[in-house]
């Protein structure tokens, strides 16, 4: 087959497949040229998704006839002087505008800001049809009429009108209109890039937001990450920019990923807005057609600054619960609320547990004394008679502290929620969660500083299980043993355990040995077990933490508080849950019209 020149058409629909893969991606490139036109109001309509007509109006410098003659011709740029190592600008490769022409009908008008006579240009199907005078505003405005009509194959991997209009909304002024939609605009911020986040992912997004700023080696970071208690089900909250420039960055979104493990549950994501600043010559704009990658020259750099960062901010202020939770609360206390609930059986119901009789209590005690306190981070006595009663007696009255952000302990409900009492509101506390956290990171301290103590079994504890998961840990043996957990051979299916860690108090080994076989299976036995430590330490931790249905004294109660004030993360437990919940004083008083 002979090798032949293709006509400028087809190359520029070719170009069109790589950089206009949808209308979003046309608005995405037609709003870049207009921010790099200088504009400080963008106005973006629609209708039929996209398809059927997308207009993009600024205010920015302007054009003359002269340069709309060059703007809709292949390869015709005014952001690229000699060189691509210093590229300030987001759009650059001047493609978009000669792609779009060649697949839709495009019309440009323009007047340049310092006066003179506007023009107009119109393509269609990769044709110049005219350029003459035309009357207007300073600034730009660019409608794509019938996208795709050139090349009819890419309506077919179009998604509904309503699809595409949406993702067309995926500081400045912007203002969003069609006949596919109702009404967006985004006023304009001024420097609060804060209240710029918080139009886009929701109001809340402000006050679960922590602020980004650090540096490293020339490479600046800023921006907000969410407390991991404020998450999303996918990863669609999470934007990255690097020298202002939007991008999908597959490090960036690892990082962002790594530096929340243990953090948030499985399935859920961050949200996260973050910014990088370096010099040009250190990243490669210049990867992909639409400009969504970059590659930096020092990845390694960049991962580490981004996930030191942000685990550096969530120790200082990650451990608040997201405001989320109490909004929840809310809604539940609201009149009309049908939870999901069934009473339970009638013979349950006696005389003693009627919620009609005032709680009693015998010996006026919150239950029994436990055998260690939780200034030790071990595993309190069991319980051993558990009693039905929802509302444990309250704790004596002291007034809150102002210095104690979560309080002073008020009551015990269920026998797992702590209620307390601040000078602002109140709030719950998941005491197993609370705890649960409260140990992994003291064992994850001690793990980073020396082998925990362990302390010996009486009677070593025999778990009877399937050899090859023996076998796996056996394997690993030596790692746990740093955990302060040593195990042994015995005989061809069971694991024999002589100590266990020292801070977990009495632990359940039987169901830890068990859950820890199961996870390693997941990891591979060939895998290592020095990365995966602190997971383990986590799993240790739940088994070690003071269980639901366990009623705690008034003093166990509130050192539990002042411990959870004090540890990083203390805001959810291991597996990513919040531990407490917190109503403001305010929120209440709404509750009952007050306000």
């Amino acid at each position: 087959m002979a090798i032949r020149q293709l006509s400028e058409t087809l190359i520029n629909q070719i170009a069109a497949g790589e950089v206009i893969e949808r209308p979003a991606s046309a608005a995405k490139e037609l709003i870049e040229n207009a921010l790099d036109a200088g504009a400080t109001r963008i106005e973006v309509a629609t209708s039929g998704g996209g398809k059927g007509l997308l207009r993009v109006s600024d205010n920015g410098v302007g054009m003359d006839a002269a340069d709309l003659e060059l703007a809709v011709r292949r390869h015709c740029t005014s952001k690229i002087s000699t060189t691509l190592d210093d590229i300030r600008t987001l759009g650059f490769r001047g493609e978009a505008l000669p792609s779009i022409g060649s697949v839709a009908k495009l019309s440009i008008s323009s007047r340049r800001k310092d006066g003179g006579v506007g023009s107009e240009i119109a393509v269609a199907g990769g044709k110049v049809l005219h350029l003459r005078p035309s009357a207007g505003n300073p600034g730009t405005i660019v409608e794509v009429r019938d996208l795709f009509f050139a090349t009819p194959a890419r309506l077919k991997f179009l998604k509904t009108e309503k699809a595409e209009a949406a993702a067309i909304t995926e500081g400045v002024r912007f203002v969003l209109s069609g006949t596919d939609r109702s009404t967006l605009e985004f006023p304009a911020t001024g420097d609060d890039h804060l209240a710029r986040m918080a139009q886009v992912l929701g109001k809340e997004f402000r006050d679960n937001a922590i602020e980004l700023d650090a540096e490293r080696e020339g490479i600046a970071l800023t921006g907000f990450a969410g407390v991991p208690t404020f998450n999303r089900g996918n990863s669609a909250h999470q934007y990255a920019f690097v020298n202002g420039r939007p991008v999908q960055d597959k490090l960036i979104l690892s990082a962002i990923r790594g530096a929340y493990a243990e953090t948030i549950p499985a399935g859920r994501y961050p949200v996260a807005v973050l910014s990088l600043s370096l010099d040009p010559a250190l990243v490669d704009v210049n990867v992909h057609p639409a400009k969504s990658d970059v590659r930096f020259r020092d990845p390694g750099l960049v991962r580490g600054l981004i996930i030191g960062a942000v685990r550096e901010a969530l120790a200082r202020d990650g451990s608040r619960a997201a405001t989320t939770g109490a909004d929840g609360m809310l809604r539940a206390f609201r009149p009309g609320f049908q939870p999901n609930y069934q009473r339970p059986p009638q013979a349950a119901w006696s005389a003693e547990t009627s919620p009609s009789r005032p709680y009693q209590t015998t010996n006026g005690s919150f239950g029994e004394r436990p055998q260690t306190s939780f200034d030790g981070l071990s595993m309190p006595a069991a319980r051993t008679e558990p009693q039905a009663r929802t509302l444990q007696q309250t704790a004596p009255r002291e007034e809150p502290q102002p210095q104690y952000p979560l309080g002073a302990a008020r009551a015990q409900i269920h026998e797992n929620y702590i209620v307390a009492q601040t000078n602002d509101g109140l709030v719950i506390v998941d005491q197993h969660a609370a705890h649960e956290r409260l140990v992994f990171e003291a064992m994850r301290k001690a793990l980073h500083s020396k082998r925990l103590a362990s302390q010996v079994l009486l009677i070593p504890e025999i778990v009877d299980l399937p050899e090859e998961d023996c076998d796996r840990l056996m394997v690993h043996a030596e790692g746990l043993g740093e955990l302060g957990l040593a195990i042994e051979r015995f005989g061809p299916g069971a694991i024999a355990v002589r100590e266990t860690p020292a801070m977990l108090g009495e632990v359940d080994a039987q169901g830890l040995i068990r859950q820890l076989a199961d996870e390693i299976a997941e990891w591979d036995t060939a895998s290592g077990l020095s990365a995966k430590l602190e997971y383990v330490a986590a799993t240790m931790a739940c088994h070690g933490s003071v269980r639901s249905g366990r009623r705690l004294r008034p003093e166990e109660m509130n050192a539990l508080l002042r411990q959870m004030e004090v540890t990083p993360g203390s805001g959810q437990c291991n597996h990513g849950r919040p531990t407490y919940i917190e109503l403001k004083l305010s929120d209440i008083e709404r509750l009952f019209g007050r306000s």
